[in-house]
């Protein structure tokens, strides 16, 4: 049987190793002599002798290894005749005998190689990715309604209502749902894609998140200075992130106030000729924005300030804290290319600086107050959720417009071909069953080629799409929102003559 089992093994088609826990090979068959070397003919070769250092771990520690967590099969790159290097997948079966362990590790061919393990893995990722964009599309749909209600009844209520602190935190969640659904859309982005991310003013942001913590109760009593650059250069941001980074800085500054103090808030702009150093924060020459957010409660202490944005580092664990605050802030200005400088004295206040690239264009104005988003125009709207039709039905007639609603392309066709009618601009969803968003703005385009028409989705587009519509309105959006959209898309097209008739 013994000489029966090696007249197998030596003439076995693909090649065959015999190592022992040392990982001397005590045996190679012809198929590996000739794809390795004469060298294994010895018998006291050993697997080290093949091993390249790109492998996960070093041969001495391989077989232990595996023998801890066993696989039928294992990736390993290995050193061929020649010293050529050979990328190849190993079967591996053991046993033990006489208190030895012994290891046979088999290399069929056919086997995938690393690029069709990739290619493979790339697909079914690809195939998550496109259900997650699934899910995060309804996702958003849902939350349209949602985000959208709560900040129509908050542009409704005066600043002391004791409803808007509630709706503030109802506006706030379904921002961040918004975020966790973008995430569940786009997990494979890179993390580093400031690039891709649109534009906008900074100035929104701060307002947003100040009105947010304005709107928690006493204590303590807060002086808010507020100090913004009117002027400020456009940036690139992810909106739901920063938002989120920004009041998290604020309630920092407002937790370590006593009974009673200031928080003064300033953005600016930042021109450099020359990289500078603020603190930790190495400043590349160009532009940039900086908000600046002070208070004036019981500071940091030289000690604890260097590790302030090390992960689970806190002084606040009693209060339930977990330490990923100012860690998670910091993660998220560095990906968008900026950094994060803090300065502090103990028992005068802290100092906390944002930096972000910028571009030299002056952004445009954050949304203007609800009394100037009135307007009486009519606004067709397209989409196959009743909800979002409900929605942005109640927000739009609310401010003055006009609203002609339908679940579907046919439908806004149809509506359109009726006599006499006039509309002023479209709002229209791209993903729709039957006649899709795209193919209905191609016909509108023919019939109408004067028709503002604004674009929107929950859908979340891929990192490297180039088709995404230039005047786009991201799922779920406030009423503040659609309706500077819509005033906007309105204003491009005042050379236009005034509505679109239809016959």
């Amino acid at each position: 049987m013994r000489h029966e089992f090696f007249a197998s093994f030596d003439n076995a088609a693909w090649p065959v190793l015999w190592v022992d826990a040392a990982g001397t090979i005590l045996r190679a068959n012809n198929a590996a002599i000739q794809l390795f070397g004469q060298g294994l003919a010895s018998g006291t070769a050993r697997l080290s002798a093949l091993w390249l250092p790109s492998n996960p771990v070093p041969a001495e520690q391989f077989l232990l290894q595996w023998t801890r967590s066993p696989s039928p099969t294992v990736s390993l790159h290995l050193r061929a005749r020649a010293g050529q290097e050979l990328r190849t997948t190993a079967w591996i079966t053991t046993w033990s005998r006489d208190q030895q362990r012994y290891y046979l590790l088999q290399f069929p061919p056919g086997q995938p190689s690393e690029e069709t393990d990739a290619q493979s893995l790339k697909q079914k990722l690809d195939c998550i990715l496109q259900f997650g964009r699934t899910v995060a599309l309804d996702f958003n749909n849902a939350l349209t309604t949602v985000l959208g209600r709560a900040s129509l009844l908050l542009t409704q209520l005066p600043p002391d209502h004791p409803w808007r602190p509630a709706l503030l935190e109802i506006e706030q969640a379904a921002a961040r749902g918004a975020e966790v659904a973008h995430e569940l859309g786009s997990f494979s982005r890179d993390a580093h894609e400031s690039h891709r991310l649109p534009t906008g003013n900074l100035n929104e942001l701060v307002l947003r998140a100040v009105a947010v913590v304005r709107s928690k109760p006493s204590p303590p009593i807060v002086d808010w200075q507020i100090e913004l650059e009117r002027r400020l250069f456009t940036t690139r941001f992810h909106e739901g992130k920063l938002h989120q980074a920004i009041l998290r800085i604020l309630e920092n500054a407002r937790e370590a106030l006593g009974p009673e103090g200031r928080i003064t808030v300033r953005t600016r702009n930042v021109e450099l000729t020359t990289p500078t150093r603020d603190r930790n924060v190495e400043l590349a020459a160009g532009y940039h924005v900086c908000l600046e957010i002070t208070d004036t409660g019981c500071g940091i202490s030289p000690e604890i300030l260097p590790r302030i944005f090390e992960p689970f580092f806190t002084t606040k664990a009693a209060a339930g804290h977990r330490g990923l605050g100012l860690a998670w802030v910091y993660g998220v200005v560095t990906s968008h290319g900026g950094g994060v400088a803090v300065s502090s004295q103990p028992g005068q206040g802290t100092t906390v600086r944002l930096y972000l690239p910028a571009e030299p264009v002056v952004a445009r104005e954050p949304a203007p107050p609800g009394h100037l988003l009135q307007g009486n125009a009519t606004v067709l709207v397209v989409d196959d959720d009743e909800r979002v039709l409900r929605t942005v039905e109640t927000v739009l007639r609310q401010f003055g417009y006009r609203v002609l609603t339908a679940p579907g392309g046919a439908e806004a066709l149809a509506l359109l071909g009726q006599p006499g009618l006039q509309v002023d601009v479209a709002l229209v969803d791209l993903v729709m069953p039957r006649m899709s968003g795209r193919e209905l703005i191609e016909r509108l385009r023919r019939l109408h080629p004067r028709l503002p028409i604004v674009t929107t989705s929950g859908y979340v587009w891929p990192a490297d799409a180039t088709s995404q519509p230039a005047d786009y309105l991201r799922k779920p959006f406030t009423a503040q929102e659609l309706l500077w959209r819509l005033r906007e898309a309105l204003k491009d097209a005042e050379q236009a003559p005034t509505g679109t008739a239809v016959a």
